[in-house]
């Protein structure tokens, strides 16, 4: 039923692999590497179609200097801290009331609640880019931060909620009862007995959630127009020039763009790895 373990294989197969997995991992990262080499190229480079081939001029310390003190990726990158990180707290917060509902308690329609969360994560978002750019000028949160937190909390929850509820499910109900015989509520239940033993799942969920935000684009170019509120992703596209391509400068923002979930995911490894196999064996 399961894959047999690689140690467990015909030397054929081991060699293979052996071989396959260097190769596979060089063709994932050229384009990583492609941006990393641009961020440190001169224009010249880029003008002379050298776009994969050792930088003919270096200008490492020069392009990121010129990110930050010519362009507005500051406030590109402060924008995308004041929608992803609002938004993990509410999509999380409000997650782990579902999951503790829809996970200890039972009732007729839980399998139904349930259901309506997980469907939502099947409908294509895109289908939904004019309902939702209608509904946010109706209520007036187009082209603000607030609009843009408030639609990613509604897009995340369903995801979130079964993320929660499965693993809520997993844990000991005997606790939760015996928490109740001793006289406490079901808010000091969820606050004492629930949420301490969840906490490597809350922090795999975090981590995910703040990459799914962060990382979002389409939303952050349908919801919003202005400098002002557009999140880092969104931003990197006014990097290039009216009349001139800046690729280098797109490059080099991109890198500084993609170190914030890169180094909350090495701070939060151990806790994120618990999170994903809480559960995976027993005994």
């Amino acid at each position: 039923m399961f894959p047999t373990p690689i140690e467990r294989t015909g030397l054929p197969v081991r060699t293979l692999y052996r071989v396959a997995l260097p190769v596979a991992l060089v063709v994932w990262l050229l384009p990583l590497i492609a941006v990393a080499l641009t961020s440190v190229r001169g224009p010249a480079d880029i003008v002379a179609g050298n776009y994969w081939g050792w930088p003919t001029q270096w200008q490492t310390v020069a392009n990121y200097t010129e990110v930050f003190t010519q362009t507005p990726v500051l406030r590109y990158i402060g924008n995308s801290f004041l929608v992803t990180v609002p938004t993990v707290i509410g999509a999380v917060g409000l997650a782990c009331l579902a999951g503790f509902a829809l996970g200890v308690y039972r009732f007729k329609a839980n399998l139904l609640v349930f259901f309506i969360f997980v469907g939502g994560n099947f409908v294509p978002f895109q289908i939904l880019m004019v309902p939702v750019r209608d509904l946010s000028l109706q209520l007036g949160l187009y082209d603000s931060i607030t609009g843009l937190v408030l639609f990613h909390i509604a897009f995340q929850t369903g995801f979130c909620t079964f993320f929660m509820r499965n693993f809520i499910r997993e844990l000991p109900m005997e606790l939760v009862e015996a928490a109740r015989l001793e006289g406490a509520t079901e808010w000091q239940i969820f606050r004492r007995v629930v949420l301490p033993l969840v906490r490597p799942a809350l922090a795999a969920l975090a981590v995910l959630v703040f990459t799914f935000v962060w990382n979002d684009y389409f939303w952050a170019t349908v919801l919003i127009q202005g400098e002002h509120a557009m999140p880092v992703t969104g931003g990197l596209k006014a990097l290039n020039g009216a009349w001139v391509s800046q690729w280098h400068l797109v490059s080099a923002g991109s890198i500084v763009a993609a170190l914030p979930p890169v180094l909350l995911f090495f701070v939060l490894q151990k806790q994120f790895v618990a999170g994903l196999t809480m559960g995976a064996t027993k005994g």
